[in-house]
């Protein structure tokens, strides 16, 4: 993912999973559209539930209480901003009684297009949510490393960052881009938890012009 089509694909970051480039076909997806929208989302408790919901499915409070270690008041008061914008929905159908709530995510990724031409503080608001996406994947890298040592060699092995620094033309960069983002829709497509022996990896990309 660049920074503009977010899934919530781990806790960290999740309420995003950005990208400039769409959303997976097969996927349903939620634009930022306002400051206040954006300034609901950059948080990194919500960012987390959110990436939490999208990839393991609806929960209870009480059940991301445990996940997070956070009190079930305050993992409510985070669920209720995140669905007054839209990110999630209770699933009321699944409460075994009038005290348990249920919660879903509302889409299945963030759709995260910064626009030049659009009101100065929607500009900023829109970075610091760019930011603490960025603070996710690095936390969720840091993670994996240590979870490394206590991988079965054959998931252990293929793990790997790399970058490379190469000299583009604006249009040749714009493919890159795209082809990096055809590489996680082709593995996205594949994606099925219910099939033997699956295990949930996460993919991530980055095309930036260097600073």
């Amino acid at each position: 993912m660049n920074e503009q089509n977010s899934s919530d694909g781990h806790r960290e970051a999740d309420g995003a999973r950005q990208t400039n480039a769409p959303a997976p076909v097969s996927a349903s997806a939620i634009a930022l559209t306002s400051a206040k929208q954006m300034r609901a989302l950059a948080h990194p408790l919500r960012m987390s539930v959110l990436g939490e919901l999208r990839i393991n499915g609806p929960r209870t409070v009480g059940g991301l209480s445990e996940v997070f270690d956070e009190a079930p008041g305050t993992l409510s008061y985070h669920l209720g901003k995140l669905a007054e914008f839209g990110f999630v929905e209770e699933v009321p159908e699944l409460a075994a009684d009038r005290r348990e709530r249920w919660w879903r995510a509302a889409h299945q990724f963030t759709n995260i297009a910064p626009d030049p031409n659009a009101p100065p503080a929607e500009r900023q608001a829109l970075s610091v949510v760019r930011h603490q996406v960025i603070d996710g994947y690095a936390s969720t890298l840091h993670r994996a490393v240590e979870a490394e040592s206590t991988l079965p060699k054959e998931w252990a092995q293929p793990s790997g960052s790399s970058d490379i620094a190469a000299f583009l033309t604006r249009e040749e960069f714009a493919e890159a881009g795209e082809e990096l983002q055809a590489v996680l829709q082709k593995w996205y497509d594949r994606s099925d938890k219910n099939r033997d022996g699956a295990e949930a990896v996460q993919l991530i990309t980055h095309a930036v012009r260097m600073p």
